[in-house]
């Protein structure tokens, strides 16, 4: 967020209005969903609840994220496929006209361009599968919990 320069007393205008500066990581950090759920340190959750509850949590929460997965992929999958043998009806018919060499060519140049992003964003991603890795070893018996629910979830 933008703020204006400091200025003395002799300076400041009355119709002019005075800016804070506000610290948006520190509000994340108390108002975040996983501390209103489970305490403020988000350590091990162990302390907090039994064995039995952290896998009936992690196993309902698995089941839920595996049946959307479930549901979402087959969606996914319809529309591409249906996508793809309409345009290849539409072209066999004679109403579409693809440029095969240049959809390559498009393709190409948007992988190079993943390639030169995903190099960008690697500190990023090893500080995220740091934390992700820290959070499961705290916190072993949810994690088991939600891919045993998980695999069920995509197995419905």
């Amino acid at each position: 967020m933008a703020s204006r320069r400091a200025r003395s007393a002799s300076e400041h205008d009355s119709d002019e209005d005075s800016y804070e500066v506000l610290d948006l990581t520190e509000y994340a950090r108390r108002h975040h969903w996983w501390n209103r759920v489970f305490g403020r340190n988000s350590g091990p959750i162990v302390e907090k609840y039994s064995v039995a509850t952290q896998i009936v949590m992690g196993g309902v929460s698995g089941w839920c994220a595996g049946f959307l997965f479930q549901k979402v992929g087959k969606l996914a999958a319809t529309a591409v496929g249906g996508g793809f043998l309409l345009l290849q009806i539409a072209s066999h018919s004679g109403y579409v006209q693809v440029d095969w060499k240049r959809v390559e060519k498009d393709v190409n140049k948007a992988k190079k361009q993943l390639k030169k992003r995903a190099n960008k964003a690697a500190p990023e991603i090893n500080t995220l599968i740091e934390e992700t890795t820290e959070f499961l070893k705290q916190n072993i018996v949810v994690s088991g919990g939600f891919v045993g629910g998980f695999l069920l979830g995509l197995a419905s």
